[in-house]
């Protein structure tokens, strides 16, 4: 690998960004003409699922090549993140990469101060967990280029929250009930990339590795207004919904229904009118176009600065959003497609190939070994993982790549709702399974009769034999996948 240029890497991260919101993927509500175009030079992946439907064993997970509970980052508001994990972009800074970081981090705790880091490879971190300027000074750097910019938060904000440090959320005094975000030259989107070339612009020549990691499109929604003026609510499909089909799901299915998800703070779709439920629609697909125009905004600056054929582009999300399908809004202990399914696609031209839609099951925890063997490193064994290379450069088939994709839930959200479940979901393409550990009650779907999941057939006494096969596979691959053959630290070579 010394004998030749190091490739750059670009790792595009958006939050809670669902699987069906690219149009070139199927999508027909709203553009997105950027992320058109790295799926025709790429690989687009349309079965990718997320290790957890929450951030931080999410991100701990496509971070390290491991599983949430291999990591033991299992939840949202951890004080530590192990120093036994080793981050792939530690990996890339030991191998001569300068590596930084825009936006989020998250593997531990964000509340009313900078989270806690080990050692974890960025050089560079221009922090922002969420734009709302609740932080002590000099702990947002979005804020911090706000300000630079003469301009303040509260002139310029006009949303649901005052502050998201606390939980529930803050509100915002006299909120009139519309969420009216910044305008997009100010919005913490943009500022991300533009701090992400201001990075680039300063490793020179040197091989070099940034996450851009946006809060959009996550929850309070703050499109800019322009965003919002581009789609017409009326235009746009109300959500996926059946009469009286929590009946027979979990039930914290049916509390959420009534009172809201996270224990309230979101949206309670009970009573909402059809017009409310798209607006709020409305609003979640403008942040992903001002997500796609700063994607688009970054791509041409590669090109214009002669770094496009050199770099990797991964751009995926850390989990989905329920967006008012089954009744739900926000994240939890759902599983979903809204919440587990995410886009996934890698580019870079003359290394990976062009224009594959590929429907092979794959996980975000497959990124960092990917990473690796792209730029010409080894993977170590201690990564649980399993590399895309081959699929991505042509070398293996396009369309198969696991048997099955598995997700996790250890009372993830342990002070905000769910705290006292436990879950795996088990998904081959077939059927999908859901065990709540300790319960008595559980999720199977036949997945190609009823995709939206509406059909519970957990007590259904045809599907006995069905459900005890899958539950097995549940048991058998959360043990499996979750081997550690690492037989001492650092790495595991």
């Amino acid at each position: 690998m010394e004998s030749r240029q190091k490739k750059n890497v670009v790792w595009f991260c958006t939050d809670q960004q669902r699987y069906n919101t690219i149009a070139a993927l199927g999508n027909s509500e709203f553009p997105t003409p950027n992320l058109d175009r790295l799926v025709e030079e790429g690989v687009a992946f349309t079965q990718a699922y997320t290790q957890s439907p929450v951030c931080t064993p999410s991100r701990a997970s496509f971070l390290t090549g491991r599983y949430p509970r291999s990591t033991r980052a299992s939840y949202n508001g951890n004080d530590v993140f192990s120093l036994d994990e080793v981050l792939v972009t530690k990996m890339f800074a030991d191998d001569g990469y300068t590596c930084g970081l825009t936006g989020k981090l998250h593997l531990t705790a964000a509340q009313r101060d900078m989270e806690w880091r080990g050692d974890d490879g960025y050089s560079s971190l221009k922090w922002s967990h969420h734009p709302h300027d609740d932080w002590p000074k000099g702990g947002n750097h979005y804020q911090e280029w706000l300000k630079g910019k003469g301009l303040k938060w509260a002139d310029i904000y006009g949303g649901k929250y005052l502050s998201m440090s606390s939980w529930p959320p803050i509100p915002t005094p006299g909120f009139t009930g519309k969420e009216v975000g910044p305008t997009a030259e100010n919005h913490q989107t943009t500022w991300c990339v533009e701090a992400a070339m201001e990075f680039i612009e300063e490793c020179g020549d040197k091989p070099w590795l940034v996450s851009i990691n946006p809060f959009d499109p996550h929850p309070p929604l703050d499109p800019p207004q322009a965003y919002k003026d581009k789609l017409d609510p009326s235009t746009l499909a109300t959500p996926v919904w059946q009469e009286g089909e929590h009946d027979n799901k979990p039930p914290h299915y049916l509390r959420d229904y009534i009172q809201g998800g996270q224990n309230g703070a979101a949206e309670s779709v009970v009573g909402m009118s059809d017009e409310m439920q798209q607006e709020l629609r409305r609003d979640y697909y403008a942040e992903i176009m001002l997500i796609d125009d700063q994607l688009g905004r970054l791509i041409g600056y590669l090109e214009e600065k002669g770094l496009r054929e050199n770099t990797i582009i991964v751009f995926h999300s850390d989990h989905g959003e329920m967006n008012g399908d089954h009744g739900l809004h926000w994240k939890g202990a759902y599983f979903f497609e809204e919440m587990v399914h995410v886009p996934l696609i890698f580019s870079c031209p003359g290394l990976i190939q062009q224009g594959v839609v590929s429907d092979a099951l794959v996980e975000l925890v497959d990124i960092a070994p990917t990473l690796l063997e792209l730029v010409g490193r080894d993977v170590p064994e201690r990564m649980q993982g399993e590399s895309l290379a081959g699929l991505l450069t042509g070398k293996s088939d396009p369309h198969h790549h696991k048997d099955a994709v598995y997700t996790e839930w250890y009372a993830a959200l342990l002070d905000t709702c769910h705290g006292d479940l436990y879950a795996t979901m088990y998904y081959d393409g077939n059927f999908k399974v859901v065990v709540y550990h300790g319960q008595s009650y559980g999720e199977l779907y036949n997945m190609r009769r009823d995709p939206n999941q509406f059909d519970n057939l957990w007590d259904n006494p045809a599907y006995r034999d069905v459900k005890h096969e899958y539950i097995k596979r549940d048991m058998d691959h959360a043990i499996l996948c979750n081997q550690d053959r690492c037989l001492g630290g650092g790495y595991g070579y």
